[in-house]
């Protein structure tokens, strides 16, 4: 049985991912910062216990995605999906930007945590067959693409991150591990607002099918949910 692990799966797009994946057949390992609002994902669970494994997890802290990596080490592991992220709503305006505290905090879940992650699972994603490690980005991520301005920290945290997965797909390509940055879409969630044009299950599905086809040949690239290739 293949098996992925997301992070951030409590909700949106990653509730979606552990979904969407568990109904292909997949086993996935869940992860999940506040049980109090992984309602969804833990009933999900109780119905999946064979093929769903919950693990609680704190992207900012290093120590528990070290202790993850470990428990997991003897696991192969064919997909790594760094989902996980925030928008810093607060942080959008110029003029706005304040709380550096708040702004490297972002750029800790957004674009850090990630590449921890990678360090911490890397023993399981290169056992597997798909050997494959996708970064969840955004069209905001482009630098190409920002013709609106604003959402500074935001922008320039999935920026880094395209940066990261650049890198990354460099450096693990001799070990036959893919690395792909990816764009959902503007998708109707808690972060993505009621005004998004597009549902998490439209947006999901066509990831998951932009997924099937990526191998090797694809790494470093930054993809889009509809196969289509963002510019950088």
């Amino acid at each position: 049985m293949k098996r992925i692990l997301i992070t951030g799966a409590n909700r949106g797009i990653g509730l979606e991912l552990v979904k969407q994946y568990l109904a292909a057949g997949w086993h996935v390992d869940g992860c999940y910062r506040d049980k109090k609002a992984s309602n969804s994902l833990f009933e999900l669970a109780a119905e999946k216990k064979q093929s769903l494994t919950l693990h609680e997890l704190d992207v900012l802290d290093e120590k528990a995605i070290q202790a993850l990596g470990e428990h997991l080490k003897n696991q192969p592991i064919d997909i790594l999906f760094n989902n996980a992220g925030v928008s810093a709503k607060n942080l959008r305006e110029f003029g706005s930007i304040h709380d550096t505290e708040n702004a490297c905090e972002v750029f800790k879940i957004n674009t850090i945590a990630p590449l921890l992650m990678v360090q911490a699972l890397l023993e399981s994603v290169e056992k597997s067959e798909k050997k494959l490690i996708i970064n969840m980005s955004s069209e905001m991520g482009s630098i190409a693409q920002n013709v609106n301005g604003n959402y500074y920290v935001y922008r320039a945290s999935k920026s880094a991150l395209n940066a990261i997965t650049k890198s990354l797909a460099i450096d693990l390509k001799r070990r036959g591990i893919t690395v792909i940055s990816m764009n959902p879409g503007w998708v109707r969630t808690d972060m993505g607002g009621e005004q998004a044009p597009l549902d998490v299950i439209s947006s999901v599905r066509g990831m998951r099918e932009v997924i099937e086809r990526v191998d090797i040949k694809s790494t470093g690239g930054f993809l889009g949910y509809d196969g289509g290739e963002m510019p950088w």
